[in-house]
């Protein structure tokens, strides 16, 4: 005998709790602990922004420092308008000339008197001069030195006009002897080429006040004796060596 068919089995219908199932508990996560900024923490923020304030104030205040000096500086120079001093070869002679040969070579002895005339063209401002260490050569491309001497310190005036008489000595100095032979030609007849070399301190005075000198270098060269003798003052050169001291 055939069995019967089995029935189907019912649906379970959506959302459907069975009665006789027990639920699992889900597990809750840990709570957040609720993190608070340390004192310490704090106290670092409120420095570093102390420091920056402070930072900020000392470059603003560097700042107008220096737009005012600037603007300071700017007014005194269109004031007093600085300038350097004008130098001129004035005059210049050799007094003693001898020339020696001997085995060994040639042999120098000269003595030379020479006049530089210093101008200052300033009307507000004198102008103090510190040593001034003075080298008088001859010749052209191949020089002789004729001796050296310093000048001591001075300070001059405003608008003034200051002639320094150079002195120099050579003894026993050794030269070559087709220089000492164009010395003794060229002295005589006035062709001799001479150069003059000076390097000094100079700076500003104002109302007694002394300012930073600066280093210069004077060169009075390329003239002959007969040019000299005609009356004829060449204007030296001055080089600035460095600014400040």
């Amino acid at each position: 005998m055939a069995e019967p068919p089995l029935k189907p089995m019912l649906q379970k219908p959506p959302g459907y709790k069975d009665p006789n199932h027990t639920a699992q508990p889900v597990a809750r996560p840990p709570p957040r602990k609720l993190i608070l900024p340390s004192p310490l923490s704090q106290k670092n923020k409120k420095r570093r922004s102390c420091c920056w304030r402070c930072y900020c104030f000392l470059c603003l205040f560097v700042l107008i420092l220096i737009v005012v000096i600037v603007a300071v500086g700017g007014v005194l120079y269109l004031w007093f308008e600085p300038k350097l001093p004008v130098f001129h070869l004035q005059s210049f002679r050799i007094s003693t000339l001898n020339v020696t040969d001997k085995s060994d070579g040639s042999y120098l002895n000269a003595k030379t008197i020479g006049r530089i005339e210093i101008r200052n063209p300033n009307s507000r401002l004198s102008l103090n001069y510190g040593d001034i260490e003075v080298e008088i050569a001859s010749g052209e491309g191949t020089r002789t030195e004729l001796g050296s001497t310093i000048v001591p310190s001075f300070i001059q005036s405003k608008e003034n006009t200051t002639s320094l008489k150079i002195e120099t000595v050579v003894s026993n100095e050794i030269v070559d002897d087709g220089a000492g032979r164009n010395l003794n030609s060229g002295n005589r007849t006035g062709v001799l080429v001479v150069n003059v070399e000076a390097r000094t301190t100079i700076g500003f005075v104002v109302d007694g006040r002394r300012i930073p000198p600066v280093k210069i270098e004077v060169t009075c060269g390329g003239v002959s004796l007969k040019r000299l003798d005609r009356g004829n003052m060449p204007k030296c050169s001055i080089h600035l060596r460095r600014w400040f001291l």
